[in-house]
């Protein structure tokens, strides 16, 4: 009798890249669209270039993968906030369900907004 592999692994990269990928470029886009651009530090480009810009397929591809990964990471480290800070181990199954269900949820909302632009 054979044992399924458990999820674990794939959950733990999830969380690390989405930790990192948010680390890295997250700041940069709430500096550029935050700050820089409505305190006219830098000039902003105007609508149809950013337009321009979200019509191309690399582009809705690597904000897909920053919303996936950032969704994950939230999961996981709410789910071990859930388990270990408020001690809630014995609703594991909800928790999982939730946490990931939800990060699945907003994947795909988002793979389904960037298919719209």
């Amino acid at each position: 009798m054979s044992r399924r592999p458990a999820p674990e692994p794939l959950l733990w990269m999830l969380f690390s890249s989405g930790g990192m990928v948010v680390a890295l470029m997250v700041p940069v886009l709430l500096f550029l669209f935050g700050i820089a651009f409505p305190l006219d530090l830098l000039s902003p480009p105007d609508h149809s270039h950013v337009f321009a810009i979200l019509r191309n397929p690399f582009t809705r591809l690597v904000l897909f993968g920053l919303c996936a990964l950032a969704l994950f990471h939230w999961a996981h480290r709410f789910r071990f906030t859930l388990y270990d800070g408020l001690q809630l181990k014995r609703y594991a199954v909800p928790i999982v369900v939730l946490c990931y269900g939800g990060a699945v949820v907003g994947t795909v909302i988002a793979a389904a907004l960037l298919l719209t632009v």
